[in-house]
């Protein structure tokens, strides 16, 4: 039931509710004097059960750390009326680059092994899911390409056309091709050269709207790729971004190299507002992926 966004955050609303009402009562002398110990040991323990239940179900959905978890409030709560060895540990979000890690979950090792075959699926699904969300502005082609089968395979899964294994084989698939950056069908002129292929995704569509047969679309997509790549390299610099001029040389020049190869040389009739456009993502793409090479 908490697969829903919507159910999850109003099951954490109504928790961090609960934990407020209890603490608040529990610092009252007359909430203690009146209550039986039963009733009492049972709102600690639904307290513990379902903040366990919260940690649990963010891991699964890859979700952000909420700091209110770490309220003073509650978190004085839990170390006042709960004993020390009833505190919940967070779990640290999956890394699907981490092998050590994708290891435990994958086995039911270490911190993971209360995990159902389902949970399993569903902690790689939405770990993977997260980064190509952080990831999609690098390789927009490649990483809507597998944004698509991960979510069609969430969606299989509740509607019961996957079982829970087939399920966990499918994301656990997914994830290898996104970690490993598995490019099927990439020109060979391409192999290897991750940031020429990241423009030929963006590039390829605008082709593709032309009266080309396929390799002749992708052999002119890939030398596009490639021309654009050396443009960028012969004009790149430290802080290429904020430098107004070295930008403006550069989609000059991937201008003339769409007019007058693409345009010219090859007869492809692409019209100014397309070029424009093609420059633009690609331009949009070198920056991402420069960002990232910063980190």
């Amino acid at each position: 039931m908490l697969a829903d966004a919507a159910l999850r955050e109003d099951f954490y609303q109504r928790l961090a509710e609960y934990a407020k009402t209890l603490g608040i009562a529990l610092s009252t002398e007359s909430f203690i004097m009146r209550i039986d110990e039963a009733t009492l040991r049972r709102y600690k323990a639904d307290l513990k059960r379902f903040q366990h239940l919260k940690a649990a179900v963010k891991l699964r959905y890859a979700e952000a750390v909420d700091y209110r978890d770490y309220e003073p409030k509650i978190k004085k709560l839990l170390d006042t009326h709960i004993q020390a060895n009833e505190v919940i540990q967070l779990n640290k979000p999956v890394n699907i680059f981490d092998d050590q890690m994708f290891n435990q979950v994958k086995e039911e090792q270490g911190v993971y092994d209360w995990k159902t075959t389902a949970a399993k699926a569903d902690t790689i699904a939405h770990a993977t899911k997260r980064v190509i969300t952080e990831k999609i502005a690098e390789d927009p082609a490649f990483y809507e390409k597998f944004s698509k089968l991960i979510q069609q395979a969430i969606e299989d899964f509740r509607a019961k056309r996957l079982s829970d294994l087939d399920y966990l084989n499918k994301v656990m698939e997914i994830r290898n091709k996104v970690t490993n950056r598995q490019h099927d069908d990439m020109p060979g002129k391409l192999s290897g050269n991750e940031d020429a292929i990241a423009y030929f995704g963006v590039i390829k569509p605008f082709f593709e709207q032309h009266h080309l047969d396929a390799a002749e679309c992708e052999e002119l997509s890939a030398d596009t790729a490639l021309a654009i790549q050396d443009i960028l390299t012969r004009y790149w610099k430290v802080q290429f971004w904020d430098d107004e001029d070295a930008q403006k040389q550069v989609i000059n020049e991937i201008d003339d190299y769409l007019f007058d190869e693409v345009k010219g040389n090859r007869g492809v009739e692409i019209t100014l507002d397309q070029m424009d456009e093609l420059i633009e993502k690609a331009m949009q793409v070198a920056r991402y992926r420069s960002v990232r090479d910063e980190r």
